[in-house]
């Protein structure tokens, strides 16, 4: 069997002390036996304005947190899901929140581009999210075969449309990694609750990789990193600050469940309305 891991983080403004702070959890979670790694959501930056991504914006293929990423793949002979990488967009004023897959030789092996974006007003907590204003939506879905199964991408808000993950499941998405940074708030009431309704109606194997704790932007992020098997049981979890959940993760399982619990099969939708 594998072992995977979710890292949970505080990212701040400085790209490169939260490479330190990455490449030190990074380290620990291999040596603990990970070999599959999933980074959150904005690893390398959380600004203090969100315009602060696109300053540090890279070109597919090259960059200083690609590199990085590259490298931490490459030395620890590990696949690194990296996070979010702030990649060129069509415009200057944008980026794309890019979830790229390296594989142990430090290679991209896969790109997805978070399709929904956090367009959102929070009353109770007084926090007012545009995202669309810095950031372009992805279009297409991705799955990838990799060692530890056939792997869906996606990124925190995505958590909240089935319909993502049903797509996911269709072109046999066996695992998710989630990437995310949900707010105190949206994660309180929410988090746990999709994280694990994902993996109970895919029969998937949800690796959930949070922000978690006080960020000098003022803002505060769930945590709650969290590795969910495909009966919904929570293998692991890290409620709040900096570290890592661990797992392994019995690809056979899925299928097996899948085999006597055909859920995924017995799908149907309903093509008309019945009339009232």
């Amino acid at each position: 069997m594998k072992r995977v891991t979710a890292i949970q983080m505080a990212s701040g403004p400085n790209v490169r002390a939260n490479f330190t702070e990455a490449g030190r959890l990074i380290s620990r979670a291999v040596d603990a036996g990970a070999e599959l790694l999933v980074l959150p959501e904005n690893f390398a930056i959380m600004g203090l304005q969100e315009e602060d991504k696109v300053k540090v914006r890279e070109t597919y293929g090259q960059g200083l947190i690609q590199d990085f990423l590259a490298e931490q793949a490459r030395q620890h002979g590990v696949w690194i899901v990296g996070g979010t990488v702030p990649l060129t967009a069509k415009d200057s004023q944008h980026v794309r929140a890019a979830c790229l897959l390296f594989d142990d030789q430090g290679e991209i092996k896969a790109r997805y581009d978070k399709v929904h974006l956090f367009d959102v007003n929070l009353p109770e907590s007084q926090e007012i999210y545009d995202e669309s204003t810095t950031t372009e939506p992805g279009d297409s879905a991705t799955v990838v075969d990799t060692p530890f199964g056939r792997l869906g991408l996606a990124v925190c808000y995505d958590l909240r449309f089935p319909e993502l993950f049903r797509r996911m499941s269709d072109e046999g998405a066996e695992l998710f990694a989630i990437p995310s940074a949900f707010t105190a708030l949206t994660g309180k009431a929410h988090w746990e609750i999709l994280v694990r309704a994902r993996a109970i109606e895919n029969l998937c194997y949800v690796i959930a990789a949070a922000q978690g704790g006080y960020h000098v932007n003022g803002r505060e992020t769930h945590g709650d990193s969290m590795i969910v098997d495909p009966w919904g049981s929570v293998l692991d979890r890290l409620p709040r600050g900096s570290g890592f959940v661990i797992s392994e993760l019995d690809i056979d399982k899925v299928r097996n469940t899948r085999r006597n619990f055909p859920v995924l099969k017995h799908r149907k939708i309903p093509c008309k309305l019945a009339a009232q």
